[in-house]
């Protein structure tokens, strides 16, 4: 999802697209904050956990934003969505907490 929303900001802001240069510029730096955080979190890094969060709710705001801006309302089927997605991303990385330090220990 990280890489994602990189990549997906890179062609918006080389194609020139209408949503504005600073809302394009968030949607990059959530998805790397993202992807910073997921590696963080493989590897048990302090405060990994807390990044991959970051990440995600800044990626959700960007998403609110964007869709006032290109609907004129709120889609609530897409953002119920993106919310039980990152909950369930979250649930996974905590569950997964440590379970590489356990499994050397043996």
């Amino acid at each position: 999802y990280g890489l994602y929303s990189i990549v997906v900001g890179l062609i918006e802001l080389l194609s020139g697209t209408s949503l504005a240069w600073w809302a394009i510029l968030w949607l990059m730096a959530g998805g790397t904050l993202l992807l910073f955080g997921a590696a963080f979190t493989r590897i048990s890094m302090p405060g990994g956990l807390a990044l991959a969060v970051g990440g995600l709710l800044a990626l959700q705001s960007i998403s609110l934003h964007n869709d006032s801006y290109f609907y004129g309302q709120v889609l609530l089927l897409p953002q119920l969505t993106r919310g039980i997605f990152a909950v369930l991303l979250i649930a996974l990385a905590y569950c997964g907490w440590g379970s590489d330090t356990e499994n050397d220990q043996l």
